[in-house]
């Protein structure tokens, strides 16, 4: 194989690749012995079919194949002994191709610019702590208490009031006839609370325990059953039990039951959970300051194809006239977007940052937490989408590589009070929002793919394009496929 690189100086370049008729004549041999012994044909024992024979009945679609294969073994060999890599999809076009004959054909590409990274030890970042006072904590505790319900049974001879629990069994009918789902046994309601049947517990607003009451309520639009929607039920409800909510002790008792060992353990876990809320949020600040220090690092050149993509990304959902006007502005965040990319995959290459597929899955499963009661539907939804799959690798990929970047930069270590955090976030929140369009980065936005390895990684593995053109010796264009780069 004789290879040729064209236009080394910019970023398009020809390289034109050039195979002996030998050396293709070889690989057909290869193949005719490979599908000599699964072949039948009348008259002949199976692998005893002559060579010529062979080539007179699969000798177009046996040099289609081996054209393939040539083309992608030999494109993929080209870019990586001249340490190209390529911004897209290059595209294959044949010159000389045929049976018997020399293969030829230039491959155009885009390639991915050269990054140099600056030292990353000058990137400056401020890193914060929150010291969460110890009224904060208490306050916490005190909210987590007042949401357990805590209920002891009243006197048999006081009525229930609103926010008492009533339990109850009940027999319901419509125009004096059972339906289902008319019965129920044990049923509790916290009155005031409407989350039965709408104005059914108000109506059980003084019972006592035993007491037999009867309520009329019409039955939700919404009722399992459709056939008695909006119909007007009777139900007769018998009182088993009131209860009244009362103070919840906070006490080691009420910490082991969240789980702690005892209170002074409740209140260091609380404390840490308050801090870190406020740690997460505050974290992303830094990693934006991060991608914007690294805005100021030297990308000699940006490759067309990427910001064309970048665009039409941005003007998804746009009208062609919006599209228009907003071309220039999109133009100059699909750079930075483009630029930081590049170098934080550049980056990640040089500190040989990969993603496990375990570090995947840790992921999907924090996705799966975030959507409690849909976790079937978000598991199908990445099974069935590789590219959302491989947009989640992304995401880990560029987190790995903004924790790294951390360790080696020069944070400004920073102590504050829980109200400074606010105060810092709401600020960041209001600049956020006058500017969303200026520093646009993937993780304040969803659509934001060039800023990471999930999209600079992906272009310089997409499959190659091939154009063929038809020769007169040849009397039908073989129907390649598309070369991949791997």
């Amino acid at each position: 194989m004789k290879v040729t690189v064209e236009n080394k100086k910019g970023l398009n370049k020809d390289i034109k690749v050039f195979i002996d008729k030998k050396t293709m004549n070889s690989y057909m041999d290869e193949k005719y012995e490979e599908i000599k012994n699964t072949v039948n044909l009348k008259g002949f024992r199976p692998g005893k079919v002559p060579k010529e024979i062979l080539k007179r009945q699969f000798g177009q679609a046996i040099f289609s194949e081996v054209l393939d294969k040539v083309l992608k073994d030999t494109s993929v060999k080209a870019l990586e002994e001249n340490k190209i890599k390529p911004a897209g999809q290059p595209k294959l076009d044949l010159k000389t191709y045929g049976e018997d004959k020399d293969l030829e054909y230039v491959m155009s590409v885009t390639e991915l610019p050269k990054v140099e990274l600056k030292s990353v030890e000058n990137i400056k970042f401020d890193e914060y702590s929150v010291k969460i006072d110890a009224n904060e904590t208490d306050k916490r505790i005190k909210e987590i208490a007042k949401s357990q319900n805590n209920f002891k049974e009243v006197a048999a001879d006081v009525k229930a009031v609103e926010e008492n629990l009533v339990i109850f069994d009940y027999k319901a009918t419509i125009d004096g006839k059972d339906f289902t789902g008319g019965e129920g046994k044990n049923t509790q309601l916290i009155l005031g609370k409407d989350l039965f049947i709408k104005g059914f517990d108000k109506q059980l607003t003084g019972v006592k325990k035993n007491d037999e009451k009867s309520v009329d309520v019409t039955l939700p639009e919404n009722y399992p059953q459709k056939e008695y929607a909006n119909k007007k039920a009777n139900f007769i409800c018998k009182i088993i039990e009131v209860k009244k909510s009362e103070e919840v002790t906070i006490d080691d008792s009420f910490a082991k039951n969240l789980g702690a060992k005892d209170l002074a353990d409740l209140k260091v876990l609380v404390s840490k959970q308050i801090n870190d809320e406020y740690k997460n949020s505050l974290d992303k600040l830094a990693k934006t300051q991060i991608l914007k220090e690294i805005e100021n690092f030297k990308v000699d050149e940006i490759p067309e194809n990427l910001i064309e993509e970048e665009v039409k990304i941005l003007s998804q959902g746009m009208t062609e006239e919006d599209s228009k006007k907003s071309r220039k502005n999109f133009e100059e965040i699909a750079k930075k977007r483009i630029k930081v990319g590049l170098i934080l995959n550049e980056f990640g290459e040089q500190n040989k940052i990969k993603v496990t597929e375990q570090e995947v899955q840790t992921e999907v499963q924090k996705q799966l937490r975030m959507m409690p009661g849909q976790e079937k539907m978000v598991m199908e939804f990445y099974q069935k989408n590789p590219s959302a799959l491989a947009s989640l690798r992304g995401t880990v990929y560029e987190e790995k590589i903004i924790d790294l970047i951390k360790t080696k930069a020069k944070p400004s270590k920073k102590e504050i009070s829980k109200i400074e955090a606010e105060k810092i976030l709401k600020e960041h929140q209001k600049q956020d929002h006058n500017h969303e369009h200026d520093h646009d980065y993937p993780e304040e936005k969803k659509s934001k793919p060039s800023s990471s390895k999930k999209s600079v990684e992906k272009k310089a593995t997409e499959p190659a394009k091939t154009e063929k053109k038809p020769k007169p010796s040849v009397s039908k264009k073989p129907t390649a496929k598309k070369v991949s780069k791997k």
